[in-house]
């Protein structure tokens, strides 16, 4: 099995559905799809279950979290890259995983282009050629359109459930401070985020700068944490309005 898409869910029923006929259209078959919902109460269940067919394996049931449920998908997984798309997300075309397939190859992490919607209005967000520290320091990979070698979390262990919504870039820090580690970009629109009715309390913000900073203290020396805070590298984001909107997913 080449890909796994782990779809979370909760109480976006709508945004579910969108999001599993996006991955059931796709050309390219060589894939398997996981759900895992929140114990929702919208309806999402009977989603769940009318593509019961479709979808790999799915389960309902309280969770502690983001990350916490993104962990059960990744446990059931058996593709070697994972491509996190979640409820509302969605591919995009059909045959975007047909062109991208042949060039997952054995990188670490290969990532791509997003387009963010949000009130109708896309957004084309292009991702550099290269990762480095200041790239990480200033922006992340973003989750929709990026996959993951399964191998990573078994060598480097799974989200860390302690943040609220910034694992996934505790996770990328993580790895990508081991030399072994590869990336590559893929000069293709992947996905396209459904950024609408996010909000952008300032309170998210706060949180967000707080966890990017505790993902760097947790996988870097003293030394090198306290050279960054000098330089003010946790405050200057540039990238902050689409790194809030991107990691604070619907519906958590």
């Amino acid at each position: 099995m080449l890909l796994s898409i782990i779809t979370i869910n909760l109480n976006n029923a709508k945004g579910l559905k969108k999001t599993i006929d996006s991955v059931i259209a796709q050309h390219h078959k060589d894939l398997e799809l996981i759900v895992i919902d929140g114990n929702s109460s919208d309806g999402s269940k009977d989603i769940i279950a009318s593509y019961h067919d479709k979808i790999t394996y799915s389960v309902s049931e309280a969770d502690k979290g983001i990350y916490d449920a993104q962990n059960k998908g990744i446990l059931k997984t058996t593709g070697k890259y994972l491509l996190f798309l979640n409820s509302g997300d969605v591919l995009s075309n059909p045959n975007t995983l047909s062109s991208i397939a042949p060039q997952l190859k054995d990188k670490s992490f290969y990532y791509g282009n997003l387009i963010l919607e949000r009130s109708g209005t896309l957004e084309e967000h292009i991702a550099p050629e290269k990762v480095d520290m200041d790239f990480m320091l200033n922006s992340t990979f973003w989750h929709p359109c990026v996959f993951i070698k399964a191998d990573l979390f078994k060598n480097f262990g799974v989200y860390n459930t302690e943040f609220k919504i910034a694992g996934d870039y505790e996770f990328f820090i993580r790895c990508l401070l081991k030399p072994e580690v590869t990336s590559e970009h893929i000069n293709e629109f992947v996905s396209v985020f459904d950024g609408n009715g996010v909000s952008n309390d300032p309170k998210s913000a706060e949180l967000l700068t707080s966890e990017r900073e505790k993902a760097w203290k947790m996988n870097v020396s003293d030394a090198v944490f306290e050279s960054l805070k000098k330089q003010n590298a946790f405050d200057r984001s540039k990238y902050s309005k689409i790194i809030n909107t991107i990691q604070k997913l619907r519906g958590r």
